[in-house]
């Protein structure tokens, strides 16, 4: 515990370090691309697109909620893209800045950091646009979209618990950037973004409780409960309870492994 308050306190002494790295590591991305950003959001909104083909003007899925399947949709893959941005890009940062790493007064903890704002950018221009296209749809906003700032940190925190372990694993393991790839590929389909129980017809009572266990199941629910019921955080206290206590043992072990591996890195890499 006293390695995360060192850390935390580390991470706003040296916020303006962070935030330009972050910067550039987000303009990083583009340099020799013709393109250049938009790339960064064609791959998710087809992705969007596909999956409303799919399931709304091929199998007719209807939302658990009055909203069209697309303003249901959004809420859900949104938090998930940004999730696996942060894994993805997050798992390989030690190796991308070996440089860095192999500096002696460089605290290498903050990597996975920079590399979570800069995916944070990226999502920050994908609310926006969700924004627009509900207000496309004409509906009104609500005072609940705000709450989409909690639900973006509480994502946040819990994909760099996963990212200091994955990160620290991957200096010595390369294969780990394949195995979280393929994970959520998989873990996609394991919370309800796509699909609710509710969709299901026959889905067995104990379907929504198991996936409950799922941590991103709260996250999902949050974004959905802000952008269409306009539910508060606080009307689900007994997830948000659990949630923050699995990301906070998440946390716990993922620097455990992080501080324990820290001084081979600069031999490995």
């Amino acid at each position: 515990m006293n390695y995360l308050v060192s850390l935390c306190k580390e991470i706003v002494h040296k916020r303006k370090l962070i935030l330009d790295l972050a910067k550039a590591d987000f303009k990083k991305r583009f340099v020799g691309s013709y393109f250049g950003i938009v790339w960064m959001f064609l791959q998710p909104l087809a992705t969007v697109l596909v999956y409303f083909c799919v399931f709304q003007l091929g199998f007719k899925s209807v939302p658990p909620v009055d909203y069209p399947y697309v303003l249901w949709l959004l809420p859900g893959i949104m938090p998930w893209f940004y999730f696996s941005e942060v894994m993805n890009a997050g798992t390989n940062c030690l190796q991308e800045y070996s440089y860095l790493v192999k500096k002696v007064v460089f605290r290498v903890e903050i990597l996975p950091v920079i590399k979570m704002l800069s995916c944070m950018m990226v999502h920050g221009i994908f609310a926006i646009i969700m924004i627009v296209v509900f207000l496309a749809y004409r509906i009104p906003v609500k005072i609940s979209w705000i709450q989409i700032i909690y639900y973006t940190f509480a994502c946040s925190m819990l994909s760099l618990a996963l990212t200091y372990f994955t990160s620290a694993i991957n200096v010595f393991f390369k294969d780990m950037a394949q195995i979280v790839g393929i994970i959520l590929q998989f873990g996609m389909w394991m919370v309800p973004i796509m699909w609710a129980p509710e969709m299901l017809p026959g889905a067995p009572e104990w379907l929504d409780k198991v996936l409950k266990f799922n941590p991103f199941y709260y996250i999902v629910a949050g974004y959905r409960d802000s952008m269409l019921t306009g539910d508060g955080f606080w009307m689900r206290p007994t997830l948000g309870v659990y949630f923050w206590a699995v990301t906070i043992v998440l946390m716990l072990i993922g620097l455990k492994v992080f501080k324990k591996l820290r001084p081979h890195f600069s031999d490995v890499l």
